[in-house]
């Protein structure tokens, strides 16, 4: 004590014992107090410098006192009660003559303990809760983590109720064994008492408690007599209600405890936002997946007397759709022949996509004129003057197709695309020049239509540059080329258009390598080797 007071002075010393929230004392070997701050006055009355410890302190105090100085006491520390509650006496040796004493109220501290650990458990908990809600945009899963998580720190047993439509909603119970179910039933909110009110969502409506007889069977489900009480609090979403949760409790006791007041507001917060934002995200896949129905490439339809194949393959490996195209048409024009598109827009990704859209709607518009290819581009051409990016044109190829007794004849029209290729059966691979203007980008355009015979087994291949421009070789800078594709088609006649349409592919993609290309797509039509006319069936003799 000496060299604490010399060291920080008299001064100091007072204001650290005064200012202590603990009572304590500084009595000397003869059991007279020399000091005693404000606590220890106010809990030992008569506690001055110069009284004896005896006279104002309890007996058990005052025997630990003696034992200590004597060095009886091994464990040093005493418990005992001061009044009503139970104290414990903690020594401190200042020096031989002195020693100073402070007292903790047990009961008191047992409580704060106690409180401290249930803080760490809600704040553990809200930890977790925020993990498991806002870690997902799975609308399904964070309706069970809410229904779960509240059944395991708020009540007994939950149930999440989301609005879907007009006296239509989802339903989410969570048992007492933590077993979740969900349903979607037609149910009246005001059968359950706040429930309405809780998912208007404004004016916020308070946590509403109730009796138990006055819930319906659905909220109670298989709890039987077990529920106690029943509150009905709001899930807040990010401007509209997300929902409400129905909290079921074996106790009849309604209300939050103090803790409860404070982590479940928090804890229907986070999982509103989250069933919002889950909500959200589904709202807008399912827009996205019914907008991109039509932005992806069709399924190839079947076309009577001639065999056909289509491949696609976008530009980055996360995409589904890109600038390339194609369509089929089984009827085209006057009805005697069907068309075929393949396309190309200029850039990629979701900008081209979208312009992609755009034209295959209008060409779709454009199938009664196929009779006349290049009034259907010209048209095509006028729209897109008018009504895109003028930075933005396309590529394409037309194709008329009609079967012609065993052959099939092909009308070809190309506008500013690649040439098609034709395979035939001894391995000739024939380029049709049917050259044509961009589309989009003049006022005037020129094309010029080829008409082609294909024999039964015979090919027409038609294809976007992604193709030929795909960047690899050893050196990774070459690109494909058409030179290099007419080779390979040398070595594929005869081949099924299947099988030709994933070669093409196949090929562009190994020269590629890792590297990055542009998108692909590849239209193979063959003249089919079985013979259209029946044939006679041999007469028995």
């Amino acid at each position: 004590m000496a060299n604490l007071e010399r060291g920080l002075g008299r001064g100091t010393i007072g204001m650290v014992w005064e200012d202590a929230p603990y009572p304590m004392l500084a009595v000397d070997i003869a059991g007279i107090i020399e000091q005693a701050n404000g606590a220890a006055r106010l809990l030992l009355v008569g506690a001055a410098a110069g009284v004896p410890l005896a006279r104002v302190a309890p007996a058990w105090l005052s025997r630990a006192h003696r034992e200590v100085c004597a060095g009886l006491h091994a464990d040093q520390r005493a418990r005992g009660p001061v009044g009503g509650p139970v104290f414990e006496a903690h020594p401190v040796h200042a020096d031989r003559e002195r020693v100073m004493w402070w007292l903790v109220d047990v009961d008191d501290h047992q409580r704060a303990v106690t409180e401290l650990r249930a803080e760490r458990e809600w704040t553990a908990f809200m930890v977790e809760a925020s993990v498991e809600l806002l870690s997902s945009l799975n609308l399904e899963r964070c309706l069970e983590a809410t229904a779960r998580l509240a059944a395991r720190r708020l009540a007994d047993a939950a149930v999440v109720v989301m609005p879907l439509a007009p006296r239509q909603y989802t339903i989410v119970h969570c048992d007492p064994r933590g077993e979740v179910s969900r349903e979607r039933a037609s149910i009246d909110p005001r059968t359950v008492p706040g429930l309405a009110e809780a998912l208007q969502g404004f004016p916020p409506a308070p946590t509403r408690w109730s009796d138990p007889a006055e819930a319906p069977a659905w909220v109670l489900r298989d709890q039987g007599g077990e529920v106690g009480s029943v509150a009905v609090t709001a899930l807040p979403g990010h401007g509209l209600p997300a929902g409400a949760l129905v909290l079921l409790r074996r106790t009849p006791r309604a209300g939050f405890s103090n803790a409860e007041k404070v982590f479940a507001p928090l804890f229907t917060a986070w999982a509103g936002a989250a069933i919002s934002a889950a909500r959200l995200y589904a709202e807008q896949a399912a827009i996205a997946e019914t907008l991109m129905a039509e932005l992806l490439p069709p399924a190839a339809p079947p076309l009577e007397g001639v065999e056909l194949a289509a491949r696609y393959r976008p530009a980055g490996d996360s995409e589904r759709i890109g600038g390339d195209f194609y369509d089929v048409h089984p009827v085209g024009g006057s009805g005697r022949e069907s068309l075929v598109v393949l396309g190309d827009v200029s850039g990629k990704g979701l900008d081209a996509a979208v312009l992609t859209g755009k034209i295959r709607n209008i060409l779709r518009a454009l199938v009664p004129l196929a009779d006349d290819h290049h009034r259907m581009l010209e048209l095509l051409n006028c729209v897109l003057l008018t009504h895109s990016d003028p930075t933005r044109f396309v590529t394409l190829v037309l194709a008329s197709i009609e079967r012609r007794a065993d052959q099939v004849g092909l009308r070809l029209t190309s506008a500013g695309h690649p040439p098609p290729l034709i395979v035939r059966n001894d391995g000739r691979v024939e380029p049709v020049r049917a050259a044509g203007t961009l589309i989009g980008l003049v006022d005037h355009i020129t094309s010029a239509t080829e008409s082609v015979l294909l024999e039964p087994g015979e090919t027409c291949l038609l294809y976007s540059d992604g193709i030929v421009e795909a960047r690899g070789g050893p050196l990774g800078d070459e690109f494909f080329g058409e030179e290099r594709l007419c080779e390979q088609l040398r070595q594929c006649a005869g081949m099924p258009p299947e099988a030709l349409a994933d070669r093409v592919q196949m090929l562009a993609c190994q020269w590629v390598g890792g590297g990055e290309h542009d998108d692909m797509a590849v239209v193979a039509i063959t003249a089919p080797r079985e013979t259209s006319h029946p044939v006679a069936e041999p007469r028995l003799p």
